[in-house]
């Protein structure tokens, strides 16, 4: 499979990375930008293609990810149209807050294959969470091929397109979220005498811990708060002030404002 990429930012870099982590070929990745030096010097370090222009990329490629910012997108699209509509690749938008049928609408036709995700960035290390949904056009074979590329790279899930802004708050926006939530334990840690680096390893592999806990639990995580929770004990001190000071509050707020601003 000749696989794509329209665009060369933080995202589409951690998908290239993680693909090619997972046995995925570098000659068999195509890649263009808007800016010449990054791709050029990315295909050099990486050993990517780069080809000339957005629509070489498409003519080389089954699979096409679009992984531009949503201000450009329409431009983008507009410059490859032709390409598209003649060679009929999978189109893979990675692009936040555009839907299918306004990526319908700039190509000027419904006949287009489009799957639209939401990648987060942990895609680099194997480990990412990808929404998935795609329009009629794309066949339940050309589906499970685009699966298939996010599960060497992380798990995938089918969601409604109406999902997707929730979506980006529990899985796209999170990582961030949780490295916050790393970063201030481990300078509570730092506060009572351990060095920054250490505070944050301890923290970090505490979160992963918990987290593949969770995953591997048939318990919810509030009966796994309770196993860890001792009547009187230092834990339940610690989740009785945690909460007095609005922590589960904190979270929801960050979580609805995320949801509020991918909705415009």
């Amino acid at each position: 499979m000749k696989i794509g990429f329209i665009g060369v930012g933080n995202m589409a870099k951690a998908i290239i990375e993680g693909l090619m982590s997972k046995g995925v070929e570098a000659k068999n990745i195509f890649i263009h930008s808007a800016h010449k030096s990054n791709y050029e010097v990315y295909s050099q370090e990486t050993g990517v293609s780069a080809c000339e222009s957005n629509s070489e990329v498409i003519e080389k490629s089954d699979v096409v990810f679009l992984a531009v910012k949503p201000i450009i997108v329409e431009k983008v699209l507009k410059e490859v149209k032709d390409s598209v509509l003649t060679h009929d690749p999978v189109l893979v938008s990675v692009v936040t807050g555009v839907s299918v049928a306004e990526l319908e609408d700039i190509l000027g036709s419904k006949d287009v294959k489009i799957v639209r995700t939401m990648p987060n960035v942990n895609v680099e290390i194997g480990e990412g969470m990808t929404a998935l949904h795609k329009n009629d056009n794309v066949s339940d074979e050309d589906y499970q091929l685009v699966k298939e590329l996010f599960e060497k790279i992380g798990k995938v899930a089918d969601i409604e397109e109406k999902d997707f802004s929730t979506f980006v708050a529990l899985a796209g926006s999170s990582p961030a979220f949780v490295y916050f939530f790393i970063d201030s334990l481990a300078r509570s840690g730092v506060k009572y005498g351990l060095n920054k680096q250490k505070a944050t390893q301890i923290a970090a592999q505490a979160v992963l811990g918990s987290a593949l806990k969770v995953l591997k639990s048939d318990k919810t995580p509030w009966e796994l708060v309770d196993d860890v929770s001792s009547p009187g004990g230092t834990t339940v001190a610690g989740l009785l002030a945690m909460e007095e000071a609005g922590f589960m509050t904190s979270i929801v707020k960050g979580v609805d404002a995320t949801i509020s601003k991918d909705k415009g």
